[in-house]
């Protein structure tokens, strides 16, 4: 459902039915990926039964995956631009929409919007000045005629210098062709959540608490998050309105950066609201009692939407706009399904890429020791 269909369906679903800390230390590695840190793999907990969660989180189950390299921020305006420049790439939101496409995501029925909201375009973040009623979604996102990622609030606006910003209102499809592009893919969900957690199993990637209560960031926002009483009033108490530039909060414990909060992460896989127990009884029939390197669903489901089997994607992390009063996703088990051909103003995405892990400078194979993100 390209981005056009949420506005048209008043963008009044409300957070999918939607943990984490220290971890082991990323050691220098030799012939390391440009820009990617080596992620060990292993057997985890993921999702949760924590009842602070969303349905969609639950319930917990074990899950193994194989080590592969991820790159240490999401990918940037800079970097987007050098796969633009090289292949004339040209994104879902730099494109006319097609409504006979359109139709078919929509519930039946629904007319035909005018011309103009058929032009290229994509959602964009207008925070209104007074509180409003979070089930409509409508109240702070904007349909906007000529947003796109070069653009990202809209015609008059810029990335100049902003290249070191996440690259926003890409689709999965705009991600997943930067993924080829780079000789890379995108993380599966399952590899997604590993490495987020950094090799803790905490409700934050950095602990229990939002802002650590000691250590060496104590007292100090840890992620980029919406601060204040969303969404009519930001505070900027973590030092940003909208999205910050990458390695701008501490890494976790795999040296990864922005994780959770900042821009929402696009995965591989399918979204169905309910893969998390259809996958724990898998694990429970599984020798290992575990999923081996689970790819997804084969389709998708999602309850929330206009069309509830139209496909999506997982995304994952949260971003700027999270706030407790409505979507705290900034955990590692938080998790929303969007239509691949959507991309807004809040939602980038990372890679992943295979291979085996290179002998460690000075070592002789042994595990590097934990540490604190």
């Amino acid at each position: 459902m390209p981005t056009i269909a949420l506005a048209i369906a008043l963008l009044a679903s409300p957070p999918s039915d939607s943990t984490a800390a220290s971890g082991a230390a990323t050691t220098r590695l030799e012939q390391a990926p440009a820009g990617m840190v080596w992620i060990p793999g292993g057997e985890f907990t993921m999702g949760t039964d924590d009842p602070r969660s969303f349905p969609n989180e639950r319930p917990a189950h074990r899950v193994k995956v194989d080590g592969f390299w991820m790159d240490e921020t999401a990918v940037t305006n800079a970097q987007f631009r050098a796969f633009v420049e090289a292949t004339g790439h040209v994104t879902v939101a730099e494109r006319a929409v097609d409504w006979e496409e359109l139709r078919k995501q929509v519930p039946e029925g629904t007319p035909k919007p005018p011309d103009e909201m058929l032009a290229p375009g994509s959602l964009v973040f207008t925070p209104p000045d007074r509180a409003v009623d979070l089930r409509d979604m409508s109240a702070w996102w904007t349909w906007t005629t000529g947003a796109n990622w070069r653009r990202p609030q809209g015609p008059n606006s810029s990335i100049e210098g902003k290249e070191d910003l996440p690259v926003v209102h890409v689709a999965w499809e705009d991600a997943a062709a930067y993924a080829a592009w780079a000789g890379k893919r995108l993380p599966t969900e399952a590899e997604w959540e590993f490495a987020a957690r950094g090799g803790g199993d905490t409700r934050y990637p950095w602990g229990e608490s939002f802002i650590p209560k000691d250590g060496p960031h104590a007292g100090k926002f840890m992620a980029n998050t919406f601060t204040g009483e969303f969404p009519h009033r930001n505070t900027k108490e973590d030092g940003f309105a909208l999205v910050a530039p990458v390695r701008s909060f501490p890494p976790n414990g795999y040296g990864l950066y922005e994780m959770v909060g900042n821009v929402w992460n696009w995965t591989a896989d399918l979204y169905r609201s309910d893969a998390h127990a259809d996958r724990k009884r898998i694990a429970a029939e599984s020798p290992t009692g575990c999923c081996i390197n689970p790819r997804g669903p084969v389709s998708s489901h999602d309850p929330t939407r206009p069309v509830p089997d139209t496909p999506e994607r997982v995304t994952k992390g949260g971003s700027y706009l999270c706030n407790p009063s409505y979507c705290e996703s900034y955990r590692a088990t938080a998790r929303r399904g969007m239509p691949p051909d959507t991309g807004t103003e809040h939602i980038g995405f990372r890679c992943v890429k295979d291979g085996a892990k290179p002998n460690e400078v000075g070592k002789t194979g042994e595990a590097p020791e934990p540490r604190a993100p």
